[in-house]
């Protein structure tokens, strides 16, 4: 399903690349960062990207990390995925954490994390005295196995 994504670009952002898909079965686009900064270990930042988001009603981006500054650097998100609402207007930022043991260097224009465009459902809320039972039951953290 194509959506319409509506991006404001601010001007710090003015002279990077748009978020973009690298292939044409990927599933998210890529973000770039807007400023350069270094992030210590165990330290976190709110990654200015240069932009702003009209995401259609019904809609959401979820913000991933990247796999790659993942497994090689320890680069990941506090609160993935991370949500934008439809209903935001400002600018973009990412969440990021130093879980490596080294400072990493995050550059301008540097690929910083995948934006995913999902469906959402509203959910009306009822209030039961009880619960339809299920094979599973409560049993939870856990105790489907490894």
């Amino acid at each position: 399903m194509d959506v319409q994504l509506r991006i404001k670009v601010l001007p710090h952002g003015a002279d990077l690349p748009l978020p973009a898909y690298q292939t044409p079965g990927s599933a998210g686009m890529d973000l770039h960062a807007a400023e350069s900064l270094t992030l210590e270990p165990m330290a976190r930042a709110a990654v200015a990207t240069g932009l702003s988001l009209a995401i259609p009603r019904g809609f959401e981006a979820q913000i991933r990390p990247r796999s790659g500054l993942a497994l090689r650097h320890g680069i990941s998100m506090p609160n993935s995925p991370g949500t934008i609402d439809a209903d935001y207007r400002g600018e973009l930022k990412v969440l990021l954490i130093n879980l490596g043991p080294e400072p990493f260097e995050i550059t301008r224009g540097m690929r910083i994390a995948q934006m995913i465009i999902a469906a959402v459902a509203h959910a009306q809320i009822t209030v039961v005295n009880t619960l339809d039972d299920t094979e599973r039951g409560a049993r939870g953290f856990g105790s489907t196995g490894v």
